[in-house]
């Protein structure tokens, strides 16, 4: 017999017996530990903690077991999020005219190497519309003329908006979508819209990353994702990792390389985020990886 299975993720100020409170209520309600991590942060003062268990005792329901555990939830004022760990999450991707992002999570997606569901594409541009097709998923080309008015924009992220409420959006990735979003989109999307951004944040802004990485004749290109907030490329990081270049690449070099650690930074941060991993701390991220 199959029995259901869930994540439990937590943040709450740091104190004794927090794994003592939560792993006696999975004992004293008949679940079994798959899968335990935990961190305290002495910066903070909080404490973070995500439990993988199943649930072997078929009397008690799903809302039962939200009901009970939110009362000693509140006695620890923990911040929480019990996720079935069977349901797929939701992904809608968004992408502008470089694919090599949008590629790599949709081979992953079919391949099953990614735990999600893909119902949308989104795209100021129509140049991945087939490729969208060739994996059965809707593709929505919303375009953006370059200068558009205030009112352009708004109504093109209110179309945004309603794809991701129509098709019940957990997770929001801009694979390489070249548009800047408004501050009220990054509001409505606080916590689940994932970034890649082609350098290793803060160095290296702007167009162009790898020809000035070049013209500043660096060593290592870097990639990072992080989560999209109303300050530009400021989001909590989730992910960076870096390659080694030397004196001999030129910039078109350094942007194949670069788009190798893109995407392989992205997958992980996707990856990690429909395992719910991820914990928000302030402006950081706790990763349980």
């Amino acid at each position: 017999m199959t029995h259901p299975e869930y994540i439990l993720t937590l943040s709450c100020p740091d104190q004794r017996g927090i794994v003592h409170r939560v792993s006696g209520f999975l004992a004293d309600h008949s679940c079994n530990i798959i899968d335990s991590a935990q961190f305290g942060d002495a910066q903070s003062k909080l404490f973070f903690m995500r439990v993988h268990f199943a649930l072997e005792d078929t009397v008690l329901g799903d809302t039962a077991m939200r009901a009970k555990f939110a009362e000693v939830a509140a006695k620890m004022s923990m911040n929480w999020q019990l996720h079935d760990a069977h349901r797929k999450p939701r992904m809608l991707l968004m992408v502008s005219k470089i694919g090599h992002c949008l590629n790599d999570l949709l081979f992953r997606y079919k391949s099953g190497l990614l735990h999600v569901e893909i119902p949308a594409i989104v795209s100021n541009h129509t140049d991945f519309y087939q490729l969208s097709a060739s994996y059965n998923i809707p593709f929505h080309h919303l375009p953006l003329a370059a200068g558009a008015s205030p009112e352009a924009k708004r109504t093109q992220e209110d179309r945004i908006l309603e794809i991701i409420r129509s098709n019940e959006i957990d997770l929001v990735v801009l694979a390489r979508y070249m548009q800047i979003l408004s501050p009220g989109l990054c509001q409505a999307l606080t916590g689940k819209a994932i970034n890649i951004h082609h350098s290793f944040l803060p160095s290296f802004k702007g167009a162009k990353p790898y020809y000035q990485a070049h013209e500043r004749g660096v060593k290592l290109i870097g990639a990072t994702a992080h989560f999209v907030t109303g300050d530009l490329d400021e989001g909590p990081i989730i992910e960076q990792d870096v390659e080694r270049v030397d004196h001999a690449m030129d910039p078109d070099t350094l942007t194949s390389i670069g788009r190798d650690v893109e995407c392989v930074v992205l997958a992980r941060a996707v990856k990690w985020f429909v395992e719910h991993r991820i914990l928000l701390n302030g402006h950081k991220t706790v990763v349980f990886k």
